[in-house]
Order: structure tokens, then C-alpha cells, then sequence
């Protein structure tokens, strides 16, 4: 997703890739190392947030 004026987002790819996808999940920086990612569009699962973050071993739970 990219920012553009006015604070809305749009998905990179535009519909093309909006209509080939069942979920789409927004990644963005949280606090020091932390980073949050949000499910914002899914069939089958509510909208949520979950925060992890990157080590030398991978993702981690935040």
C-alpha cells in the first residue's frame, strides 16, 4: 500500500492485484523495533492487529 494526499491508502498493484487477492494485510513500524501488521481485508477472519518484530532468528512476538 502506498500513502497518497489526504491520509487514503491505496494498494500497489491497483485493482489488478485487489482482485487476485483474498487477503490483504497492512505492515507498518511500530515503536523502536517493533513492527504491526493488520489484517484489514479477509474472508474468513476479522479485522486485527498483531505486533512482532525482526531478530537475527526471525519473527518474534512482541
Amino acid at each position: 500500500m502506498t500513502f497518497v494526499a489526504g491520509g487514503a491508502l491505496k494498494p500497489i498493484g491497483g485493482h489488478i492485484l485487489s482482485h487476485a487477492s483474498a487477503t490483504r494485510m497492512f505492515l507498518r513500524k511500530g515503536r523502536a523495533e517493533e513492527r504491526v501488521a493488520k489484517l484489514v481485508d479477509s474472508p474468513d477472519r476479522p479485522e486485527s492487529e498483531a505486533s512482532y518484530k525482526l531478530d537475527e532468528g526471525g519473527w518474534a512476538d512482541v
